[in-house]
């Protein structure tokens, strides 16, 4: 791992996996802990001007997405805003809701308490891994539609399995079918391009704190305007009777999104910030820093399946700023388990686990392979790969070599 850089991260340990909760730098830190200096210095004239500071923010945050800000919400994280939508909607029984089983776990279960709620029923999508192409990707999702699929459930970017899903085509096809798309784009915000209103899905929620480098807790949900009637936050708070949405003052969408009690805003305020800040730090742009990182992903990847003697299990226009690999003979989530416990005692931060996530087996069942993910940050550098491939090797006792 370099040093040098801005971040806070101990240098001690081999960080390649950026992609679970980020890795904030000083001056992002610093522009949050400025915000938090003008919030305590004056807490109520803060929160008084709190909605036009959102709305600055959220024209930031919109621009860099190409989203709408009138669409946009400021949420904690991905997951708060997948589980938004789905507790707002309301579906039969019978209805069919669609997803991969690549999507991540704490997703899956929203989803399968919704089903449950409604009594319609979640449908996998199973997705082949390893994979040739992004047409078996597509080909799978479509083949489980049908004329009771009401919502599909797609990650840009997959979290156990760091594949780019071709997510335009996915939303063009399902919409073609009757179907609204709520992307999970809990990893696309600076990992890939970001064209939410050429995408046009109904619902898209992205989280700051990972590849954004914003603070914990900052993420957005953006709804499309045809479908933001009805979908409310999980607090029921003062928006609901705001007299300024009923003179059409203030979009109902955001007096009940803006204000849900009191919190710590700081960490939306400074990811509009990040996006500054971060992006100025590559002489590129943003750019520049992704096509960097996932540079530098490919020739991590490559590096650990020449260590295992393996193929990459996807093809490199699926990768991104993360990629995952198979681990040859370990079959079991203790396995995994045992075998990140060991690489964190040998200095590495990388996750292994077991595939697909337990959300999306059959009960009982184990997972069909076990993988490590590797992220790409320009903290990163290939030695860290190459260190990491050693120590796997190694704690697997040799057996992956070939």
């Amino acid at each position: 791992m370099r040093l040098g850089l801005p971040f806070a991260l101990d240098p001690s340990v081999v960080f390649v996996n950026h992609g679970s909760f980020g890795a904030c730098p000083t001056p992002v830190l610093e522009a949050q802990a400025a915000w938090r200096t003008r919030l305590e210095a004056q807490p109520v004239r803060f929160f008084d001007e709190l909605e036009a500071r959102l709305d600055d923010a959220r024209a930031v945050v919109g621009a860099f997405l190409h989203a709408d800000p009138d669409g946009l919400a400021f949420l904690p994280n991905a997951t708060t805003g997948v589980s938004t939508v789905l507790r707002s909607l309301r579906f039969a029984p019978g209805d069919e809701l669609l997803t991969t089983d690549h999507e991540y776990n704490a997703t899956l279960n929203a989803l399968s308490e919704v089903a449950l709620r409604d009594g319609a029923r979640v449908v996998l999508a199973r997705i082949p891994f390893p994979l040739r192409s992004s047409d078996a990707a597509v080909g799978a999702i479509l083949d489980r539609v049908t004329s009771r699929t009401r919502l599909a459930l797609i990650s840009h970017v997959t979290s156990p399995t760091a594949l780019v899903l071709p997510i335009e085509r996915i939303v063009a096809r399902l919409s073609e079918r009757g179907v609204d798309t709520l992307v999970d784009g809990a990893h696309a915000p600076g990992m890939v391009e970001v064209d939410v209103d050429a995408l046009f899905p109904a619902f898209w929620t992205g989280n700051g704190h990972k590849w954004l480098c914003g603070p914990k807790g900052s993420a957005v949900l953006w709804v499309r305007a045809d479908r933001r009637e009805g979908i409310e936050p999980l607090v029921i708070s003062h928006g609901w009777n705001d007299a300024r949405a009923a003179r059409g003052e203030r979009p109902a969408f955001r007096v009940r999104f803006d204000w849900t009690g009191t919190s710590d805003p700081t960490p939306y305020l400074a990811l509009a910030d990040a996006i500054g800040i971060v992006g100025g730090l590559e002489p590129g742009g943003w750019p520049a820093r992704m096509a960097a990182n996932r540079a530098l992903a490919l020739a991590g990847r490559d590096a650990l399946a020449a260590a295992f003697g393996v193929e990459p299990p996807a093809p490199d226009d699926m990768i991104g700023s993360m990629a995952a690999l198979t681990l040859p003979g370990v079959a079991t989530d203790g396995d995994a388990l045992a075998i990140h416990r060991a690489l964190v005692d040998d200095g590495f931060e990388v996750p292994v686990h077991g595939w697909p996530v337990a959300a999306a087996r059959a009960a009982g069942a184990g997972p069909a392979a076990v993988v490590v993910r590797l992220s790409a940050q320009r903290y990163n550098e290939l030695a860290d790969y190459e260190a990491l491939g050693i120590a796997l090797t190694r704690r697997l006792g040799g057996s992956a070599a070939r």
